[in-house]
């Protein structure tokens, strides 16, 4: 009865609606919303009503939804008869070093590692410790970002990576001797490389003013560059001095743009270990969408580019190669490694592996990120351990997935993929990457059927291969 009540209620007013959809004129049709939103896009609308209500920079969450880094027309080459699968995938060694040159190189039991999201500048506590946690479990490492060492990140983390970086929270010997590898930080694909990054006084809590060093009612900035540092040549100085000064692995970080060579000649007259090359696809906590969108370079354009400058001057072997910004899957972590990379970094993937069905403790009232960010209003209401328990099954699910296409493509350990194990039905991606047109015949296939052809004997009626 109370159906057919509502029923009979809304009936005129939706009559009325379609009536005037289908008979007024733009102008005075309430349909113009339609094609208004398809013309701007509900992003662009939504952002637009934003910044009109603040008049303030907007400070988006988790990074840009702009994918230009064309990972789905990328595939493996599966091997099956002229080269034969490896024949037990569990054998298949995932392990990775990063900076073997070093006097303490960094060695992982897997590739993937987790990137730099910073305790209070990006993320709360309980999921920073919750990440540390379920990195040492999957035997790989988490990274401080641009914070401090934390007594409880530092405790939970079995490979704690610390980024020194253009806030100078993180400095000095008691926390730099902590670390496991220090990665110098210059820059962020998701910020558009380096800019400053503001903190109100007001939004730092007490255990994050002790961790920063910061007194009650100052405010904190990340710069755009490092204080007290302007050119090249005090980088150069600064990263050798701390390469000097330690023991562990010393990186630098930097965001992908079209200069990428140019950052790679300053960094190769340094004695770093490791680069990390952040592409524009990257997470972050706050940076606004403008930076987001559209500053910098894709993560598939960055790699190519910075793996081949390396090679091309025989500098490959001197620098392990960590690629992050937007890498979501085993399989893009896969054709990364094929490209050249050492490792992967991950972190809006690793955030949301972790929260899995703790997401329920927000939605709907309010995003999940409440319940992992800094400012989040249910950071408190997060299960630690249950996170991390999570982020451990995710990066093991992950191994399992990329031993079993290693098997398939051939090769015995991650570290073997090589530009050779690619395909692309895409020709001027095959000539960027110098990877596998689709489109190609393979015309030494004679070679390979003269090999075998040689060492059969055929039935002589039914022209058949005899066993």
């Amino acid at each position: 009865m109370l159906n057919w009540l509502m029923m009979k209620m809304l009936d005129p007013a939706t009559d009325d609606a379609i009536a005037k959809m289908l008979t007024e004129d733009y102008p005075d049709n309430p349909f113009s919303m339609v094609t208004v939103t398809e013309k701007l896009s509900p992003r662009a609308m939504v952002e637009a009503c934003m910044r009109a209500e603040s008049g303030k920079e907007l400070t988006r969450p988790l990074g840009s939804p702009i994918v230009l880094s064309p990972w789905d027309k990328i595939l493996l080459n599966p091997r099956q008869l002229f080269h034969l699968p490896a024949e037990d995938y569990t054998q298949i060694t995932t392990k990775t070093v990063i900076g073997a040159t070093a006097k303490k190189p960094l060695q992982l039991d897997i590739p993937i590692m987790i990137t730099g999201m910073s305790y209070g500048g990006s993320l709360s506590l309980p999921i920073k410790m919750a990440l540390a946690k379920g990195s040492a479990l999957a035997g790989t490492s988490t990274n401080t970002g641009e914070s401090a060492v934390t007594h409880e990140e530092r405790s939970a983390a079995k490979y704690l990576v610390g980024q020194y970086h253009r806030g100078g929270f993180l400095s000095g010997q008691e926390q730099l001797g902590s670390l496991d590898a220090i990665e110098i930080q210059l820059g962020q694909g998701a910020w558009g490389g380096a800019v400053d990054e503001p903190m109100q006084a007001e939004q730092i809590g007490e255990h994050l003013r002790k961790a920063w060093h910061v007194e009650k009612g100052q405010d904190a900035t990340i710069y755009s560059r490092m204080p007290g540092k302007s050119t090249s040549h005090d980088y150069i100085k600064m990263i050798n001095e701390m390469k000097n000064q330690y023991d562990v692995p010393v990186g630098v970080k930097i965001a992908g743009t079209d200069y990428i060579e140019y950052e790679l000649a300053i960094i190769a007259q340094t004695q770093a270990d490791y680069i990390v090359v952040d592409g524009s696809e990257g997470g972050t906590a706050a940076a606004n969408p403008t930076l987001q969108d559209n500053v910098g370079l894709p993560t598939f354009h960055t790699l190519v580019r910075t793996v081949d400058w390396l090679l091309d001057n025989n500098l490959r072997d001197r620098f392990s190669i960590i690629v992050t910004g937007g890498l979501t899957t085993p399989g893009h972590f896969l054709k990364a490694l094929a490209l050249g990379a050492d490792a992967i970094y991950i972190g809006t993937i690793a955030v949301v592996a972790a929260l899995h069905t703790q997401m329920i403790k927000a939605l709907p009232q309010a995003p999940p990120t409440q319940l992992a960010l800094y400012t989040g209003k249910l950071a408190n209401k997060l299960d630690t351990d249950l996170a991390a328990t999570h982020l451990a099954n995710f990066l093991a699910s992950c191994k399992t997935e990329m031993q079993l296409a290693v098997q398939a493509v051939g090769k015995h350990s991650t570290k073997e993929l090589t530009r050779d194990d690619l395909v692309t039905v895409d020709k001027d991606l095959a000539e960027f990457a110098a990877i596998r047109y689709a489109g190609h015949h393979r015309e030494d296939s004679q070679t390979i059927f003269g090999e075998h052809h040689q060492n059969i004997t055929y039935h002589q009626e039914t022209n058949t291969p005899l066993q």
